[in-house]
């Protein structure tokens, strides 16, 4: 049992782990590439091109991306399968918020199938990449690329979704890295950091959707 119970804790404390840094860190890169969209097409596929030239890119995917997601997201549906909610037996805004943090991650499991095998492979999945090419092997094609998938409001739905859920994903798991790793202790504490991590997450959406709206039709409401 004591075992049992030491690995169990290894386990949350690495799943924890791989969604503040590598993961969180990722996410926050990923939005600040995508805000070249709203400069122009032409500054879209600058930065693209820059990431593709990245040497040892693969090896720095596979290491600081693909292989902390894998794990996260196992461990994640995981916790959820082992998980009873009880926001209707105990109506606390914490338990509500971990059940919306449980409901983000399934919903993220989806998107980033259906995001990674359209704009990574090139996949046709669902029609999300009516194009057909893979932005990572195209990086002169970037922005027509993602621009014709956006063209959908189906699939600018679909992103609109998965952006607001990662971002509230992250920014309540920051707050919860807080609380367990002893950064916010106290109550007062942890109501700071609280708000701290609202903020966080509204910019971080805002940025996000400016970032996703510069490929549509719409345009960005920020340059």
């Amino acid at each position: 049992m004591a075992i049992q119970l030491r690995r169990q804790f290894v386990l949350k404390k690495l799943h924890q782990l791989t969604g503040f840094l590598p993961l969180g860190a990722f996410l926050l890169e990923h939005f600040y590439t995508n805000s070249y969209a709203a400069l122009g097409p032409e500054a879209f596929n600058q930065a693209v091109a820059t990431l593709q030239g990245l040497p040892y890119l693969l090896g720095i995917e596979t290491l600081l991306i693909f292989l902390p997601l894998l794990f996260h997201g196992i461990y994640g549906l995981w916790i959820t399968w082992q998980g009873q909610p009880n926001q209707f037996q105990y109506p606390y805004v914490r338990n509500w918020m971990y059940t919306l943090q449980r409901v983000t991650g399934l919903i993220l499991v989806v998107y980033i199938i259906v995001h990674v095998s359209s704009q990574r492979f090139g996949t046709q999945i669902l029609n999300f990449n009516p194009m057909g090419k893979a932005v990572a092997h195209h990086p002169n094609e970037a922005y027509s690329i993602v621009h014709a998938a956006m063209a959908s409001d189906a699939v600018l739905a679909f992103y609109i979704i998965g952006v607001a859920s990662a971002v509230f994903h992250l920014a309540w798991g920051v707050w919860m890295f807080a609380i367990d790793w002893g950064f916010a202790v106290s109550r007062r504490g942890q109501r700071y950091v609280g708000y701290a991590c609202g903020v966080f997450g509204v910019a971080l959406f805002l940025t996000g959707l400016n970032a996703l709206l510069s490929f549509t039709r719409f345009g960005g409401f920020i340059k």
